[in-house]
């Protein structure tokens, strides 16, 4: 049975990378007929907040990213890890270790003086022959892992293929503080082990950890995962997504007017594809996700193209939903959406128009607050011969029935009456009553926006517009 995990460390925020990794895992899991875990690695316990966890689940939820075990945390396994440790003092797998912080630092220093690699030297490793001076008082010892110092360690990407590391480059790693909180590497084995992970997908910043991990698993006997390391996610200007390149947090995402299908496809084709296809539903990604067909190479985030794959999630969205999506935006630029037309036929009318909710709350401030025209606009499409065709269509309006197929008979006959075109009329007519030469159909818009409401506004800007005219 396949079991794959996503295990964010509270720190911060879901990033993009992050949630690329868990739709990933989870993808995998579901394709396989397996199950997700979910783990929150909060042993950073200076950095590790609630807030972040939150932010964490929320960022999960609203993706749609659900687990079907979890979330497991950390803190609240500590005596499983005292118990793996004192395993492997027992079976000489780990040792303690009393170097302080100044003779580890003097230890580094020295090295790079001759041109090595800082490591750690071993000075506290125990070795048949060798005598360990008394633990100094005072010091609060760490405990290392005790790293084979022969041989190699291989394992099978599944993405990279094979890699192999010499055991020689691995120093005896930390793997429980003098607080007794265990180390990440020491941490993310146990968990693996006890929760039967069998794949583990994950950055491929862990790639060097990997060997220090199987080295350790091999000392417990336990079964090693089969790892698949995904390529970081870069900016548009070839350097690793950060903050400096605007919004990498999930709910940031959100916030931003993006729909959660919209952000996962995207995150899908970023390092993957399928042939030619870029829109996509959640399960036709499952169906198709091959975690062997992941790029080697690093993907790009482009803005541009997340905004066109929203726009297409947006025209295809239903009208109602994407109401309901909207109003907190438009609520939040002091609009009251319900002091106005139906918002819900009004979305059908403009959605094509906007690339982002919040782009679409902006669109639709015209229709919620009157928008006075400037009069140099007004001077530049209107022509001396649409002036009395306007004053006409002004005083019909009062008498046609209010719905878009008579609005619409009603600015034909105008227009002809007077010989002009429809833009002539269509183009001065939105500028007074929208502030704006462009909206969808005018009969529809108008036949939405009510006839008291045009009467009122077209009688706010029409004695302005005459006066400015003569």
């Amino acid at each position: 049975m396949v079991r794959t995990r996503f295990a964010p460390s509270p720190t911060g925020y879901l990033h993009i990378g992050g949630a690329r990794t868990a739709l990933f895992s989870r993808a995998f899991a579901r394709k396989m007929g397996g199950t997700f875990v979910l783990r929150i690695e909060d042993t950073d316990r200076e950095r590790s907040t609630q807030e972040s966890v939150q932010a964490i689940l929320d960022g999960m939820h609203w993706l749609g990213l659900d687990w079907d075990e979890g979330p497991f945390y950390q803190m609240e396994r500590m005596e499983r890890y005292r118990a793996v440790v004192a395993q492997l003092l027992e079976t000489g797998h780990a040792y303690y270790c009393y170097a302080s912080k100044a003779e580890l630092d003097e230890m580094r220093e020295t090295q790079k003086a001759k041109g090595g690699k800082p490591r750690y030297d071993g000075r506290w490793r125990p070795e048949p022959g060798k005598t360990l001076p008394s633990p100094p008082a005072g010091v609060t010892p760490v405990i290392r892992f005790k790293t084979p110092q022969e041989g190699e360690v291989t394992f099978h990407d599944m993405i990279k293929g094979p890699i192999t590391m010499a055991n020689t480059e691995l120093d005896d790693l930390v793997i429980v503080r003098g607080d007794g909180v265990p180390t990440y590497n020491f941490g993310v084995v146990v968990d693996d082990w006890d929760m039967g992970i069998t794949h583990v997908i994950r950055g491929d910043d862990h790639v060097n950890n990997t060997p220090r991990q199987i080295n350790i698993l091999k000392a417990l006997g336990a079964p090693i995962p089969t790892y698949a390391h995904v390529p970081m996610i870069l900016g548009q200007d070839g350097e690793r997504l950060s903050k400096r390149h605007g919004a990498v947090s999930v709910l940031q995402y959100r916030d931003e007017g993006y729909l959660p299908e919209a952000l996962l496809n995207y995150l899908a084709r970023l390092g993957w594809s399928h042939g030619d296809d870029e829109k996509f539903s959640a399960a036709q990604f499952v169906d198709w996700f091959d975690v062997r067909q992941v790029n080697l190479a690093a993907a790009r985030f482009d803005d541009a193209k997340l905004n066109w794959l929203n726009h297409q999630y947006m025209k295809d969205a239903e009208d109602a939903r994407l109401a309901r999506l909207v109003r907190p935006h438009l609520k939040a630029q002091g609009i009251e959406p319900n002091a106005g037309p139906d918002l819900v036929a009004l979305i059908a009318l403009v959605k094509e128009r906007a690339s982002t909710l919040v782009e679409l709350a902006d669109g639709l401030h015209i229709y919620y607050r009157h928008i006075p025209p400037a009069m140099e606009d007004i001077k530049a499409k209107l022509s001396p011969a649409a002036v009395p065709a306007l004053e006409q269509l002004r005083q019909d309006l009062e008498r046609v029935s209010w719905d878009a197929a008579s609005l619409g008979q009603l600015l034909r006959d105008t227009t002809a009456a007077f010989g002009l075109k429809m833009g002539q009329i269509g183009m001065p007519l939105r500028l007074l009553l929208f502030g704006t030469p462009q909206t969808p159909a005018i009969d529809q818009v108008l036949a939405l926006l009510g006839r008291d409401e045009v009467r009122r506004r077209f009688d706010l800007t029409w004695p302005q517009t005459q006066a400015a005219l003569n």
